[in-house]
């Protein structure tokens, strides 16, 4: 047992209970000892009337009973006394079956003296259950009178055994007095077997074999008992049995016990009269009984003075033990409670300090109060003993505990300063790192250089992030931000573009809500973090679902990968960490990307929880309050960022694959408005193009492919993910005229009803690209009329991208075909995620429905349509990508 555990008050009230526990153990040893003969002593009146009297009148009954059974069995059923005989026998059962009654209901009720009574009466129950059968027996005439008689004297005798226990006393002279009490009724027991067997011989005529000698046995042991129990009497008692054995009734019972001994003989007749013997019988019994209850009345009345005075004996001497343990308890508390007191106070006021004072002092310094150490310590007088010294040592241990609080609070603020300083710091170095990449990609005309621009252009972005999360580690709040709404999708291309693995991620969510201006960065960020978490915890060859949609209390999206998952515990503890952001700790430098989701939540009532996903990894909700969703207007840029491929998509002809070898010229589709009706999830699948991907819109339905022609390139139609036709560039040939127009322009519109330009199909190619060109597929009779949203996007990215595309095709049909651009090399990746409106590298924008991509290059080689189409796709891209960043930059 360690007592080193224990509380103060624990260990002084065990010092002062376990004398006190003793004292009291002795006190109330010797109380039982004593009361419990006190008790028996009162309770022994009782419990001769309850037991005791009705015993004695059962006894007397089956006394009788068994005289009348053994006269029933010596009698004759022929003679005229056999009906008189058996009617006298029947009554005197029926008196039993009543004392028995009485007996048992009586006793069961008694008072509590031991258990030992209750044992010797469930015996005698037993016995007087087992007379009914005995009765059959007799009149069945299936036993003799020796066993009858035998019978009857056990049954009687296991009475006498209760009276017995009733008997006894813990005082010396009541004891000897109630055993002689029970030896006189023993031998008034012994009395009544003589008067049984003498009344069976003369109702017989003679004495049966063997039962002479019985006789004159049971005479001496009844005289024995007698004197012997006489002896234990007290004077008064004895002087009483004397007169009563004096008697004239008691000479002729000796007189008539006499001629039995000396006259009787086996087989030979009594030589008393049966009726003379049955009424002195009779007599002597009664009396006998008499003196037996009148000894027992007087020893129960004796007992009742002598229990009372052991109750006061015990009375005195328990109150002086009270009270000494009274007085024990008392100055023991007393000194106790002082001493607990005095240490509860000590305690309460650390308990105070390091619950209440001392946090609240850390929340005022992280505020940016000013503390002073002496006003927030008080000096704890506790005297001068040893506790008094503890208070001592107690008030200079909370004065330095407050003054580390201080130093440490201005170390925090250093800290932080240093951390928002090299995180500003970096942040000018990456704008301008960002706008030289920007010039530094309209300039360059090579795909492959461009290429690595983007991916340049990519990790830039990310570091920027970094710095990012270096502000919202200081406390503070990045600069970047948008004046407008922006588009939900973009917002969630823009998060997806700031990850490693972009390429991985799928999205589906709807096109016609927007956040506002002054959320756009943080909910960047903030998706940006949970998709790079999904992407670094996940297989490689998993995808990253996100999805979104709109609900009552605002935008919910979900980002679900399909790694590990977490387990049970660590997912509660992350939820509460989203729930409640915690301050922030350097030593826990394995969550800081759930420290800087938990911040940027907080700041906007951003509800995010982490649940387990249905394919075994994590779904993160995302719950974009009301207050920062909008719906798109029809002005709203959109800005489709795609991803590269990870497999190429271009494959010659074989008989394995099934296709035929053909070129397809570009037609038109239909514009789409700038408010879609498509719902939230609608995809349209990935363009793959000489390994590189071009994610567009989702889309639930499938568009029709647009018929096409026949050409005798080596090249397969270029194909979505999802297996539809992607736009298809057109090689040109020759013969065909930069003027000619598409059958349903009307050459003479040459503007929008908004009076934007409108795009003439061909128009900027060279002249020696416009020679020899074969007639154009016919367009569809109509074409929607484009947006001023689309008309602008599409402008500034299909111009640059067709000028370069043209040099790139004119450099390519003399040289050798240049191979793909390599994939960006895998970095190492972080636990947190990135968010940038920046294409990654690679990227290229998907064009909107129903526009045209110029027609490039010459059908010498399918490597040079991929490179000029790849040229002209990534300065879309481009233009696309930077418009968004120079937007972001605006606004910051």
């Amino acid at each position: 047992m360690n007592i080193r555990n224990w509380s103060i008050r624990s260990k002084i009230i065990a010092l002062v209970s376990v004398p006190l526990v003793a004292l009291l153990a002795l006190w109330v040893f010797a109380t039982v000892l004593t009361i419990d003969p006190a008790m028996r002593l009162l309770a022994s009146q009782d419990v001769l009337d309850q037991v005791g009297r009705p015993g004695e009148e059962l006894v007397a009954d089956l006394q009788q009973e068994r005289r009348l059974s053994l006269v029933y069995l010596a009698g004759n059923a022929s003679t005229p006394t056999a009906r008189r005989d058996s009617e006298a026998l029947t009554e005197q059962r029926k008196r039993t079956d009543a004392a028995m009654a009485e007996f048992r209901q009586r006793s069961a009720d008694h008072a509590d003296i031991g258990d030992e009574l209750d044992r010797r009466l469930a015996t005698a129950y037993t016995s007087l259950d087992a007379i009914a059968r005995q009765r059959d027996f007799i009149d069945s005439r299936d036993v003799d009178k020796p066993g009858a008689l035998r019978f009857y004297s056990a049954v009687i005798g296991d009475m006498f055994k209760v009276f017995d226990l009733l008997s006894q006393y813990d005082d010396p002279v009541l004891s000897r007095r109630a055993s002689a009490m029970a030896q006189l009724g023993h031998a008034r027991e012994v009395l009544g077997q003589v008067d049984a067997l003498v009344a069976g011989a003369s109702t017989a005529g003679q004495f049966g074999i063997s039962e002479h000698g019985q006789l004159v046995q049971i005479i001496g042991t009844y005289r024995y008992l007698y004197d012997t129990a006489v002896a234990d009497l007290d004077a008064q008692t004895r002087q009483r049995y004397n007169l009563l054995i004096q008697s004239p009734v008691f000479e002729r019972m000796n007189s008539m016990e006499n001629a039995l001994i000396t006259s009787g003989a086996d087989g030979k007749a009594v030589p008393i009269g049966l009726t003379e013997w049955t009424r002195t019988y009779d007599q002597v019994a009664l009396q006998l009984r008499g003196f037996e209850q009148f000894t027992s009345e007087r020893a129960a009345e004796d007992a009742v003075p002598l229990a009372v005075r052991t109750l006061g004996l015990l009375a005195v001497a328990g109150l002086l033990g009270l009270a000494a343990m009274v007085l024990s308890l008392v100055i023991s508390v007393k000194v106790g409670r002082s001493l607990i007191k005095r240490l509860s106070e000590l305690r309460a006021e650390a308990t105070d300090l390091a619950g209440h004072r001392l946090p609240e002092v850390v929340g005022r310094l992280r505020r940016g109060d000013e503390v002073d150490v002496a006003a927030e310590t008080r000096s704890l007088a506790f005297g001068t003993d040893e506790i008094g010294q503890l208070g001592n040592a107690f008030t200079e241990v909370q004065r330095t505990a407050v003054q580390a609080a201080v130093d440490e609070a201005a170390l925090r603020r250093g800290l932080n300063d240093v951390f928002l300083n090299i995180a500003r710091r970096s942040q000018t170095l990456l704008h301008r790192q960002l706008a030289l990449l920007d010039r530094m990609e309209r300039r360059v005309t090579d795909p492959d250089e461009l290429a690595d621009l983007f991916r340049v252009d990519h990790m830039a972005t990310r570091m920027r992030r970094h710095a990012e999360d270096l502000v919202i580690l200081a406390g503070a709040v990045p600069g970047r931000g948008w004046r407008n709404p922006v588009p939900m999708i973009d917002v969630v291309r823009g998060a997806v573009s700031e990850v490693e693995d972009y390429a991985r991620v799928d999205i589906g969510v709807a096109d016609d809500i927007a956040v506002v201006g002054r959320a756009v960065g943080d909910v960047i960020h903030l998706l940006a973090e949970l998709i790079e978490n999904g992407t670094s915890f996940s297989p490689p060859h998993t995808r990253v679902k996100v999805g979104g949609e709109p609900v009552p209390n605002g935008y919910a999206i979900e980002v679900e990968d399909r790694g590990l998952g977490m387990t049970p515990e660590e997912l509660a503890d992350a939820n509460r960490r989203l729930a409640e952001p915690p301050e922030f700790d350097p030593a826990n430098s394995a969550r800081l990307g759930l420290f800087v989701v938990a911040q940027l939540a907080a700041r906007h009532q951003v509800q995010v929880s982490l649940r387990v996903s249905p394919y075994g990894g994590v779904t993160a909700v995302v719950l974009i309050p009301s207050e920062l969703v909008t719906v798109v207007e029809p002005s709203l840029p959109r800005f489709a960022v795609a991803q590269p491929a990870t497999q190429p998509a271009v494959q010659p002809a074989t008989p394995a694959n099934g296709h035929a070898v053909e070129a397809r010229p570009v037609t038109p589709r239909e514009i789409e408005p700038a408010r879609s009706a498509r719902p939230a999830g609608e995809t349209i699948g990935t363009v793959v193009v000489d390994g590189m991907e071009l994610p567009g819109r989702r889309s639930t339905k499938r568009r029709k492919a647009t018929p096409v022609a026949s050409a005798t390139s080596d090249t397969e139609n270029v194909k979505t993910e999802d297996g539809e036709d992607a736009p298809t560039l057109a090689m040109p040939q020759p013969g065909r005229e930069a003027t000619d127009a598409e059958p349903g322009d009307d050459p003479e519109e040459t503007t929008t009803m908004d009076g934007l330009p409108k795009r003439v199909r061909q128009a900027s190619l060279a002249p020696q690209l416009r020679a020899g060109r074969q007639p154009a597929q016919p367009a569809p009779a109509e074409a929607a009329p484009r947006t001023p949203d689309q008309v602008r996007s599409l402008m500034s990215a299909l111009q640059a991208g067709t000028n370069r595309g043209r040099r790139a095709a004119e450099a390519m049909m003399t040289t050798a075909p240049e191979s793909a651009a390599g994939k960006p090399a895998p970095e190492q990746r972080s636990e947190a995620v990135r968010a940038t409106a920046t294409p990654p590298p690679g990227a290229v924008l998907t064009p909107a429905p129903g526009t045209e991509i110029p027609a490039v290059g010459t059908p010498t080689t399918v490597q040079s349509a991929a490179a000029a189409e790849k040229s002209a796709a990534t300065a879309e891209q481009g233009a696309a990508g930077h418009d968004m960043h120079q937007e972001a930059d605006r606004d910051a």
